[in-house]
């Protein structure tokens, strides 16, 4: 069973964003130490930013206008905690405490992945998708049930009839969609809108592919400060989450869809 939004839900609008302002940071220093949450809904658009990296409110509200369309923003950056600066002083640790678990994804999960693809391509709109063996669920915004029916015959489409969805029907919170992102995998924090040093991202990168590799669940736990993880130094699990975002566009690119 398993349960996939499409870059377009308002939950992933505000992980696209969250991940857009990261990837301001990026340019702006080579290891900068950034948290974002963000909330968007109705018109509005709230960032709270905690970082010490010189990105301006205007490259970050032009971000915001780009992916989720002209609105009122509301951009706070505050300085990160000094505690959590002094952490990274003497060099690339963990950021965070945290627990992880990669698991193996299931076929049938990688066929709900590959149908939300599908259909992501031609209504590039709000979207959900479930599967559960034999259960097939599709709720598509801005597409025709017929014609969905026509591409899958078996299908539970729009259960409540065609339907407009968007940031104007629904908000959305960044993170609120680790099912999606992460499938049986588990976090106890967020993979969306921090830097490398942040165990929630960099772990679960980590993590994932090397239960893909194994077949089997990868369990980690970790507490701020630690210099190793999994018997490495945690500078290389960053190194390794660094290639695998760079190898999707950068930030904004890998929140669209996750690791699934």
């Amino acid at each position: 069973m398993f349960e996939k939004v499409n870059p377009s839900h308002p939950d992933k609008v505000a992980d696209r964003i969250a991940g857009a302002i990261v990837d301001l940071a990026y340019k702006a220093e080579e290891n900068p130490k950034i948290a974002v949450e963000v909330l968007i809904g109705h018109g509005n658009c709230s960032a709270v930013i905690e970082t010490n990296a010189k990105i301006s409110k205007t490259d970050i509200i032009s971000a915001i206008h780009r992916i989720a369309g002209r609105m009122r923003t509301d951009v706070k950056i505050v300085p990160q905690d000094k505690h959590l600066s002094d952490n990274q002083a003497e060099g690339i640790r963990c950021g965070d405490n945290g627990i992880f678990k990669g698991m193996p994804v299931t076929e049938e999960q990688r066929e709900l992945s590959a149908i939300a693809h599908r259909i992501y391509s031609k209504y590039p709109y709000d979207g959900k998708y479930i599967k559960n063996d034999d259960r097939l669920i599709i709720c598509q915004s801005n597409a025709e049930k017929s014609e969905l029916l026509w591409a899958f015959p078996n299908a539970e489409i729009n259960p409540l009839g065609d339907w407009t969805g968007g940031t104007d029907v629904d908000t959305g919170a960044a993170n609120r969609k680790l099912g999606s992102d992460m499938a049986d995998s588990v976090t106890g924090g967020g993979l969306h809108g921090k830097d490398l040093s942040k165990a929630d991202v960099s772990v679960n990168i980590y993590a994932f592919p090397k239960a893909q590799k194994t077949r089997s669940p990868v369990e980690l736990c970790c507490a701020i400060g630690d210099d190793f993880i999994d018997g490495l130094p945690y500078e290389n699990i960053v190194e390794t989450a660094r290639e695998y975002i760079k190898s999707v566009g950068g930030f904004e690119k890998f929140a669209e869809w996750g690791l699934v």
